[in-house]
């Protein structure tokens, strides 16, 4: 019995919640790269993209933590007149909040260098 006692105070911190830090000592840059060769990254998998508004809004897994500036966006022009768009995840969440729903990041189309009405075509994995 005290065995269990004494595991369950060392267990306690661990199983405690999340802390999760804001920065509001100023904006991060957001990073949007525009190329004219596709390179090899890896991926970011989405759970769902849609255009709302002037807006490419895109939902993504999440620990608690996850921001627009986590993500570098390639805007690539392909040679069907498609514009190719490819989210990176450049920082981890290290938060232990998962959040089962995930979390909704979002850029301007202008943000992107495209127009409204332009045709886009998001290049990462969909999780099913």
């Amino acid at each position: 019995m005290i065995r269990a006692l004494i595991v369950a105070a060392l267990a306690a911190p661990l199983l405690a919640g999340c802390v999760i830090y804001a920065d509001d000592g100023g904006e991060k840059d957001v990073i949007v790269r525009v190329s004219d060769t596709a390179a090899a990254p890896t991926l970011e998998t989405v759970r769902s993209a849609r255009i709302e508004g002037d807006r490419l809004v895109v939902r993504v897994e999440s620990n608690g933590c996850t921001d627009v500036t986590d993500f570098a966006v390639d805007v690539t022009p392909a040679s069907d007149g498609v514009t190719e768009v490819a989210l990176r995840r450049t920082d981890v969440d290290m938060c232990r909040a998962i959040v089962a729903e995930g979390v909704e990041v979002s850029w301007t189309l202008s943000d992107l260098g495209l127009e409204s009405g332009a045709q886009a075509r998001l290049m990462n994995p969909l999780k099913l």
